[in-house]
């Protein structure tokens, strides 16, 4: 690919999403009375989120918040496991009421739709369907719908859509948590994500240009473990390059033996263990490894938000996004259209 990265839809998805995100938050404020209805009357027993490819990225993430912010059990499967092995995936739910919670960018991911259909013929509770587009098959599941357009996209890689949708998440279970001052801090959100974009960029773009590097690891921990695992899949989507997500004390039991000069691990640092996590990522300097690291301060992405940790997660991804575009393009490939892929995946399931 010969052109510049300004020209790939990729790109312009990236650089201009927050005002998706901001999107998102409006929409989830618009549905609130209706999100507190449903939790308050459903007396839910368990909460599942599904989705596919990013989307169920999204899930365990989305999970991760829900436990950490509403100190209840919730569980992430991909929707092609709740449709093919339900009882694994969900356990007897005999008189128990489960919220199903299911993310797609474009509404009509076969598995998802399956998944969420049998959940609902099954009598097993209600569903909120988290999406890019309206008027399609999986938002009619949903009991209620969050749609976001302004997270749509034309390439296949998934960048401003996944950021939107995840917004949305948060904002949603900010919302049923009662944080109304999590809420409040969110808003800033996208002033701070511009800037990030503007200071780091160049940042991005020298690490995505190395091509001395042939390998990639997103290490993550806690609510930030499903977008590492995101991240990985927009280098190997983007930039067909060996590429894997790790929990970070994980990477110490036998995936470091892979650090080299060639290496880079990319460290999603908190603010709670910072000093824990980037000591891994100092052990993995001294094996060779290139690091790279993002967090609130002391990173070579410092966001500076001064935004409460469990709300700000968001701003991990535009870097890291830029990165993999940048390399794409460095190796000749189109961010644009990966290799074997397509925005959607249709397949013929029978519920």
């Amino acid at each position: 690919m010969n052109d510049s990265i300004e020209t790939t839809a990729t790109y312009r998805e990236i650089t201009t999403q927050t005002a998706a995100w901001r999107e998102a938050m409006d929409v989830v404020a618009a549905q609130a009375d209706a999100l507190r209805a449903l939790w308050s009357q459903g007396e839910y027993d368990s909460i599942m989120f599904t989705g596919c490819g990013s989307t169920y990225y999204l899930s365990l993430a989305g999970a991760a918040l829900w436990q950490t912010l509403m100190d209840a059990p919730a569980k992430a499967m991909p929707g092609g496991e709740l449709y093919l092995y339900p009882r694994a995936s969900y356990g007897s739910l005999a008189g128990r009421r489960t919220l199903l919670i299911a993310v797609s960018r474009s509404g009509t991911t076969s598995e998802t739709i399956a998944a969420a259909r049998q959940f609902k013929e099954r009598g097993h509770g209600e569903v909120v369907v988290i999406t890019n587009y309206g008027d399609t098959p999986l938002a009619d599941l949903g009991h209620i719908t969050i749609t976001i357009p302004a997270g749509q996209e034309e390439s296949v890689a998934q960048t401003r859509s996944f950021a939107s949708m995840y917004v949305a998440v948060t904002a949603l279970v900010a919302t049923l948590a009662g944080e109304d001052d999590l809420l409040a801090a969110m808003a800033k959100l996208p002033v701070v994500g511009d800037a990030l974009i503007a200071r780091y960029e160049p940042q991005a773009k020298a690490l995505g240009e190395n091509l001395d590097l042939d390998r990639f690891y997103f290490l993550g921990s806690g609510p930030r473990y499903g977008l590492a695992c995101e991240v990985n899949l927009k280098m190997k989507e983007m930039t067909l390059t060996h590429s894997e997500p790790f929990h970070f004390f994980e990477f110490r039991h036998g995936p470091m033996s892979m650090v080299n000069e060639q290496a880079a691990i990319i460290g999603l640092l908190s603010e709670e263990n910072h000093a824990l996590e980037a000591q891994v990522l100092t052990e993995m300097a001294a094996l060779g490894g290139r690091i790279f690291s993002l967090g609130e301060r002391d990173a070579d992405v410092a966001f500076h938000s001064g935004l409460p940790e469990i709300i700000r997660n968001v701003l991990y991804l535009p870097v890291l996004q830029l990165m993999a575009c940048y390399r794409s393009v460095a190796k000749g490939l189109n961010p644009d259209s990966p290799n074997n892929l397509t925005a959607v995946i249709e397949l013929d399931l029978v519920v």
